[in-house]
């Protein structure tokens, strides 16, 4: 259970989540990528020249370097994709791929956070256009999230104007602190991944959920909790009158992890055929 209501005299006080596998069951990179790829967004040609290494540093996690190396190649690949076209794709399926996903826990620990009083804040890597409304769909209050710049023509031009990750996120969480007024000390941080550890341990209340290897390792060396949350639900059966509002999107590309999960499908399909073959 959470604290009791905040005191409003006392400073403010937020939760920061992470998104993928910390409040909705897959990869939100994984989740789009089909659409994009039936999209035509990726061509086949580049998505199989270094598909196999990058799914590997999407599926089984991967340090700094490659992190870095990652994002030099998906920057590259996603290079004059035309955001009007990623904006329709993602928005004929935001809600029909993300709404069956989210954790039913972690729906009810945003519902908690918000009784007592505290700000809900999406900490994620993925692109902020996708974030964006998935944070809304959720009610959090503020997204903190990575993004692609945009020429003049509307496309990507393959430069991350902001990258969400690792020390980066808890520097935001530092900046909104300071910005919103927030204490720190009595704020809740919540991760699946070891690369997530600069904004747990920057936070008082420090847990991670469903915690990759490493990240289990220093939450039970750091006593931090540890969470299991395994029950997606769809909002519209917690809520039944809840509905998804008919409004155009918001939404570009999760450019980054979408160019990589869907490397990771090609590949592994086209090994099949030739494979059968």
């Amino acid at each position: 259970m959470l604290r009791d209501v905040e005191n409003h005299s006392m400073p403010r006080t937020a939760a920061f989540f992470d998104l993928d596998k910390t409040v909705i069951a897959k990869s939100s990179a994984l989740t789009f990528s089909k659409s994009f790829y039936q999209g035509g967004l990726i061509n086949r040609r580049a998505v199989l020249r270094t598909a196999y290494s990058q799914f590997v540093f999407l599926a089984g996690g991967a340090d700094h370097d490659q992190m870095e190396r990652m994002r030099t190649y998906l920057s590259a690949l996603c290079r004059g994709w035309n955001v009007q076209q990623v904006r329709e794709i993602v928005a004929e399926t935001l809600h029909d791929l993300i709404d069956p996903i989210i954790y039913d826990e972690a729906a009810t620990l945003i519902e908690q956070h918000h009784t007592v009083g505290r700000d809900v804040v999406i900490v994620s890597t993925s692109g902020a256009e996708v974030v964006e409304p998935i944070g809304e769909l959720l009610g959090a209050d503020r997204v903190v999230a990575t993004r692609m710049v945009v020429g003049d023509d509307g496309c990507f031009t393959g430069e991350v104007e902001y990258y969400a990750y690792g020390p980066t996120k808890a520097e935001a969480v530092r900046e909104l602190a300071e910005s919103e007024g927030y204490d720190l000390a009595r704020c809740y941080a919540y991760s699946d991944s070891v690369t997530d550890v600069p904004m747990l341990e920057s936070v008082g209340h420090p847990h991670a959920v469903n915690p990759d290897r490493a990240l289990r390792r220093e939450a039970l060396a750091r006593e931090w909790p540890i969470l299991d949350f395994h029950r997606p639900v769809r909002l519209k059966q917690r809520f039944p009158a809840f509905s998804v509002p008919p409004r155009p999107a918001l939404v570009a590309a999760a450019a980054i992890g979408a160019a990589a999960a869907t490397a990771g499908l090609v590949w592994y399909a086209s090994r099949r055929r030739t494979t059968a073959a």
